[in-house]
């Protein structure tokens, strides 16, 4: 990678949210973006997730065509995610990043196979989407807090198992985001509406999927360099 040229990267969960908001920043720097979501429900979740239609308009969005590709593939299926790092070294000629939302271990095993596949000097990132329930307990979310505290782990694992490589591993964690999963976990809760959460972080307002993108494209740059199996906290303050 360099400043005039920032490579290619691969992001999971694009459709909508801070996957979307993390392709069009990334776009915005001058990546080449394979943007990639299921693009169908879950029939063991009650809220609907993101559609192929909310997909292509994040594509249409980032504005260059040959820059940005849509993929729709499940992150549970490691064969699938295989074929959407493949597309992307086929297409541009390697993989210099990838940013997932899911299927943490998945993505691992398949996209840095791909970052290592670039020649020395390498300075490829992969980083993950883990969140302030890591390390804060709340109620009803066990089960999500192990998961993401599981992501924690992962990614500062990776950093020691790739050292010296030249490729890093971070993680970005958010605080309560206003996507439409904050609004579901708003009905499961019995609010009224998802802004009821701000009151838990000190910065007293939701964050905007911007501002966690912000984090990730800042991670995926030559400006992160210096970092490796660290977790980020972009929480308005909620993990203190």
């Amino acid at each position: 990678m360099t400043d005039a040229d920032p490579g290619v990267a691969l992001v999971t969960g694009a459709a909508r949210g801070i996957g979307a908001a993390t392709v069009l920043a990334l776009a915005r720097s001058g990546w080449r973006v394979l943007a990639v979501d299921v693009c169908a429900d879950d029939a063991a979740l009650p809220y609907p997730l993101g559609t192929r239609d909310e997909l292509d308009a994040v594509v249409k969005e980032a504005g260059d065509p040959a820059s940005v590709l849509s993929y729709v593939c499940d992150v549970r299926d490691e064969d699938a995610l295989g074929q959407a790092v493949d597309l992307a070294e086929r297409t541009w000629g390697g993989l210099d990043a990838d940013v997932d939302l899911g299927g943490v271990i998945s993505l691992a095993r398949v996209a840095i196979p791909a970052l290592l596949r670039r020649p020395q000097p390498r300075s490829g990132r992969f980083l993950a989407v883990a969140s302030a329930a890591a390390t804060r307990g709340m109620p009803g979310l066990a089960a999500y807090s192990a998961a993401k505290a599981g992501v924690a782990g992962l990614v500062r694992g990776l950093a020691v198992d790739l050292r010296g490589t030249g490729v890093t591993a971070n993680a970005v964690s958010p605080g309560s985001t206003a996507t439409a999963i904050l609004d579901e976990s708003a009905r499961l809760y019995g609010l009224g509406s998802a802004q009821e959460f701000a009151w838990q972080q000190p910065l007293e307002r939701l964050l905007e999927p911007a501002e966690i993108a912000a984090a990730l494209a800042w991670l995926a740059g030559p400006e992160a360099s210096g970092l490796t199996g660290a977790v980020v906290p972009v929480d308005a303050g909620l993990a203190l």
